[in-house]
């Protein structure tokens, strides 16, 4: 599609604007006044391509305003841009063709740096160079077999018996656990492994009688493989041997297996295949089998080397999916709605930040010419959109923050009211809704009901001192768990004893801070990082505070994710309690380093610090 020129900025606000990007900010005055004039102000209409895969670069681009949507070859969204991304540079370095495709998602205006240009900075400045060259690819690490390990494949709770055990009492534990293998081990250490084919080849062929016991025709010390192993060495492994399982063994001792349908599995499993499943499932019975996948697609994506931001937007939009399909399902039963209205989600679903733990946080705006005879529909329609959720395992939100509740079920007014009144009357409770209501995001319905809304709130609460300190105080109640001596603040006493809270004393404080950021400076975005990056555009927040805050955030959230993967692996619930000593003291040293990070903005804002400067 053609890409306009637009009106030009002045030098002097375009030096401004790249002496706060990096790594331009690392450049000499003199060398960055004489770089300036390269770029070309590119005018991007919403929904406009501007390259495809194998599209040859034009050049480096570099996002002043607006948003870009970044895609990998199947389609599948990799990267959302904001104001100070640069994309291309994966390309521009690997032969001059783009390894992913971008359009913009908004009005967006790029500064582009022709390739020439592009080149000849790469080869004069080598802070440049080393920033390009390190920075990780736009799209994730191929989510295949090469970049996954067995421990991110293999089943971690393997069936066992002992070597005494008859054929038929084996035979019989397969039966019971649908599986194709048993392992056999000695005080968990394997001995040897029994497959259905053994039964066939050497107990039934050989007319061996039932009470043989599995000693005599098991395959004794099996090859087995660490959970170290990329995905490719086990599948090579089994092609050389024709073998279709292969255990994996730690220190001697059986952490897991992998069978040819767990590779299979791993394989095909994607964000993509789900959100497909579910949009022609017929009952939330079916949409539930489709969600059970959603641990299975985490521990793809994160082993697969996908950024926080990325997963959590594909895992997120799994349960959009789910929501618009509920809503169709539900008109299909009680028939058309009797006026507009628009479900929408609040909370991580409205953040686009969910993970492997997700209940459900949403409500309804009905149309103002709603009328109490009204209500009965849409009561119906939350129960059963709310119900539906539920059993895909998106739970009950404790807090009751759900549209089946009568308070979250409103006409447009009465949410106009309700805005109006957290605002002008902030008492605790209301500080804590206009918390949660500020992360509202459209899901489903007639969208224009949210548009004045929308506007309307953030301009009343910027423009509302008190509001805006008392939303700050609530902000700052959630603190990075830090203790004394360059230690952390572990959970003191219960069932969580002695570990780190990721969500609430980890991700949330980062979220807290966006939210105000946005507020001061009337941001629509809800997602967190989209929140930082405008909020350091509008200059609610210094450029370099908002990179250090940034990549704080980057790595707690990362944590957090890897941490419920890890536990996903390990055939366990997700979770955000981690205790620190998982960690490497590497690990634990850089974690501690972003919490550092997090508490000082807090303290600044807190103190009523400008953090401009």
């Amino acid at each position: 599609m053609p890409i306009s020129e637009t009106k030009p900025i002045s030098e002097t606000d375009l030096i401004r604007f790249l002496a706060s990007v990096h790594p331009y900010d690392s450049l000499d005055p003199e060398v960055l006044q004489a770089l300036a004039p390269k770029f070309q102000l590119l005018s991007i209409e919403p929904c406009e391509k501007i390259y495809d895969l194998g599209q040859a670069l034009a050049g480096l681009y570099l996002v002043h305003h607006g948003e870009v949507e970044v895609t990998d070859e199947n389609g599948m969204a990799i990267s959302i841009l904001g104001p100070r991304n640069s994309f291309g540079e994966r390309g521009l370095t690997r032969g001059g063709r783009a390894a992913t495709s971008a359009q913009a998602t908004a009005a967006t205006v790029l500064l582009l740096l022709p390739r020439a240009d592009f080149d000849a900075l790469m080869q004069a400045e080598a802070k440049v160079a080393r920033f390009f060259d390190r920075r990780r690819p736009e799209g994730p690490k191929q989510n295949g077999l090469t970049t996954c390990r067995a421990e991110d494949i293999m089943a971690a709770t393997p069936v066992t018996c002992s070597a005494g055990l008859t054929c038929q009492g084996a035979a019989q534990l397969m039966r019971q656990h649908h599986i194709s293998s048993v392992c056999i081990t000695s005080d968990e250490s394997l001995e040897g492994i029994l497959t259905t084919r053994d039964l066939t080849e050497k107990l039934l062929a050989e007319g061996l009688p039932f009470s043989t016991p599995v000693s005599q025709i098991m395959t004794p010390d099996p090859l087995s493989l660490p959970p170290s192993a990329i995905g490719s060495d086990v599948l090579h492994a089994m092609m050389e041997r024709h073998i279709g399982h292969i255990p994996v063994v730690q220190n001697g001792k059986l952490m897991g297996i992998i069978t040819q349908t767990d590779l299979t599995r791993f394989q095909a499993v994607s964000s993509a295949e789900l959100v497909s499943a579910i949009a022609r499932a017929e009952s939330a019975a079916e949409m539930a089998k489709v969600t059970a996948e959603i641990p299975r697609l985490l521990v793809q994506l994160v082993a697969g080397g996908n950024r926080h931001e990325v997963v959590t937007r594909l895992i997120t939009d799994i349960a959009d999916t789910v929501t618009r399909r509920l809503l169709t399902l539900a008109e299909a039963k009680l028939g058309p709605a009797p006026v507009p209205y628009l479900w929408l989600a609040c909370g991580s679903q409205g953040r686009q930040e969910q993970t492997g733990v997700s209940d459900q946080d949403n409500c309804l705006i009905l149309a103002d010419e709603a009328t109490v005879e009204h209500d009965a529909y849409f009561a119906a329609l939350a129960d059963f959109v709310c119900d539906g959720l539920n059993a895909c395992g998106y739970v009950y939100c404790p807090g009751d923050m759900m549209a089946s509740n009568p308070r979250w079920r409103q006409p447009l007014q009465v949410w106009r009211d309700y805005f109006g009144s957290w605002i002008t009357k902030p008492v605790p409770e209301a500080q804590m809704l206009a918390s949660v209501m500020f992360d509202l995001r459209p899901i489903g319905g007639d969208y224009a009901l949210f548009d004045g809304l929308e506007a309307q709130g953030l301009e009343s609460a910027s423009d509302n001192s008190i509001f805006v300190a008392h939303m700050t105080s609530n902000a700052l109640k959630h603190t990075p768990p830090l203790g004394l001596l360059r230690g952390f603040a572990t959970i003191r006493s219960g069932e969580h004893r002695n570990t780190l809270d990721m969500k609430h004393n980890g991700v949330v404080p980062v979220t807290d801070l966006g939210r105000i950021y946005a507020l001061q400076a009337r941001i629509p975005a809800v997602n967190t990082r989209a929140r930082l990056e405008a909020g350091a555009a509008a200059g609610a927040i210094s450029p370099s505070g908002a990179r250090d805050l940034m990549d704080a955030y980057d790595l707690i959230a990362q944590t957090r994710l890897e941490h419920q993967a890890d536990l996903i692996r390990r055939g366990e619930a997700p979770d955000n309690y981690l205790a620190p000593s998982a960690l490497s003291d590497f690990e634990r040293s850089h974690l501690r380093d972003a919490f550092v990070v997090v508490k000082t903005m807090q303290s600044a804002l807190g103190h009523g610090k400008s953090m401009l400067s």
